[in-house]
């Protein structure tokens, strides 16, 4: 079994403070954020950041649905780490500053791995599922970039 892995990154028109916030709040932003292959969406812990409790359903695939509780953490300024709890899967939100010519702007990388399945299966999984889970994480961010632009 492989360890598959799916990262994407986008640069946000905004301060890195402000993006980092939007992401971290999951008891408000969070929810607003997430495209329609998220069901369930329900904060059982905290809601801000470190020690955020956050359960919800990722449906990747027609046929491919994941029950993820994910514990959230902060071990540096500028980063959330959310372990999920029913799986081996582990997502790194990074947020750093990227402006130009005193233009706030943020570049934010999001990266999610996990060991994946053996055999046919684990082919299959390691070829298409980081794809398309940069396109979820795309959509995503897409609508980042949109809330704190308001």
């Amino acid at each position: 079994m492989a360890q598959v892995e799916a990262t994407t990154e986008r640069i946000i028109s905004a301060d890195a403070e402000t993006v980092f916030d939007a992401l971290a709040d999951y008891e408000n932003t969070r929810a607003k954020l997430l495209p329609e292959h998220f069901s369930e969406y329900e904060v059982r812990e905290g809601g801000d950041g470190e020690g955020t409790l956050v359960h919800w359903k990722l449906q990747a695939t027609s046929k491919r649905v994941r029950d993820c509780l994910l514990e959230v953490t902060e071990p540096t300024d500028g980063q959330l780490i959310e372990k999920d709890r029913n799986s081996s899967m582990v997502t790194t939100w990074t947020v750093t500053p990227a402006s130009e010519g005193g233009t706030p702007r943020a570049r934010v990388v999001v990266s999610s791995v996990w060991t994946g399945a053996g055999g046919i299966g684990g082919f299959f999984e390691r070829t298409f599922a980081p794809k398309g889970l940069g396109r979820i994480y795309d959509e995503l961010l897409d609508k980042l970039a949109a809330e704190v632009a308001k």
